[in-house]
Order: structure tokens, then sequence, then C-alpha cells
């Protein structure tokens, strides 16, 4: 149920935040990045061991440093950043002993993790695809307002 959940979840924000305009701003995914990441450093905090909260926090510290890299160059570094952060939800529990995090999270947020990247990748490609059709002197794509496109 958790991956179900996950799935729908991403889908909806991902397809809301676009559809209401509210990803133009290259800030949108950077800054869900950041707050996907620091999950584990609130679940730390239930686990009351400082131990865990600083290695929580130092794994957080890079994705959030990813988050920027992404948000000041390359948006694909947050698209591949967030497979990444749901790609280490498979394993975290293998690393990382904090009882803080609820059973059914590795799932969720893993499925979360890996729809919502896929988004933003699909988003990117769009854009791209719409920015070589106004380059060349072609019309963007009549299905693709032009507000709702990033800026840069």
């Amino acid at each position: 149920m958790e991956y179900l959940v996950g799935v729908v979840l991403a889908l909806v924000v991902c397809g809301a935040a676009w559809w209401l305009g509210m990803d133009r701003e290259r800030v949108f995914y950077p800054t869900m990045l950041m707050a996907v990441a620091s999950y584990y450093v609130a679940f730390a905090t239930v686990d009351g061991s400082v131990r865990i909260l600083l290695t929580e926090s130092l794994i957080c510290a890079a994705f959030v440093a990813v988050a920027v890299i992404g948000f000041k160059g390359r948006l694909w570094w947050v698209a591949a950043a967030m497979a990444a952060h749901g790609a280490m939800d498979l394993v975290h529990h293998l690393f990382v002993d904090n009882t803080g995090v609820p059973e059914v999270w590795p799932g969720f947020c893993m499925s979360y993790d890996i729809t919502a990247a896929a988004c933003i990748g699909a988003l990117l490609a769009l854009r791209h695809r719409d920015e070589r059709w106004s380059a060349g002197g072609v019309v963007k794509a009549p299905w693709r307002p032009a507000r709702l496109l990033w800026k840069r």
C-alpha cells in the first residue's frame, strides 16, 4: 500500500505544481529535494541518538548540496538526486540504524522519490523540446502553454 500511496502522491504533487504553474521558478524542485532529504533527520530526532542524528544530517547535507548545484546549474542534477534518494531508501537501513523511521517509510519514500524524479525528468525534457522548437522559429507546442515553462 505504501508504494501505491507514494506513486500517487508524487504524481499529484508534481502534476498540480505543473498545472498551477508553481514549478515555473527554478527553486521548486530543488526545494522539494531538500524537504525529502530532511525527513530522515526528523526521524533521527525521534530515535534520540546524537550519533544517528549526525549521520542523518551528513546524508541530508549531501542532498542539499546537490539541490544547490542543480538550482545554480542544471536541474537535471535535482532529478538525478531525487532518483538517488529513492535508491538510498532501499539500502538506508543497512547503513544507518535509525529506529525512528516508520516501518512503511522506506517503501513510501522510495516510490515517491522515483516517481517525482521521473516527473521532473519528463518536465525538463518537455522544456528542452519547447526551447528547441522556439529556437528554430517554430511556435511552441499548443499543448504546452508558454506560461508554464520554467524561467531561466
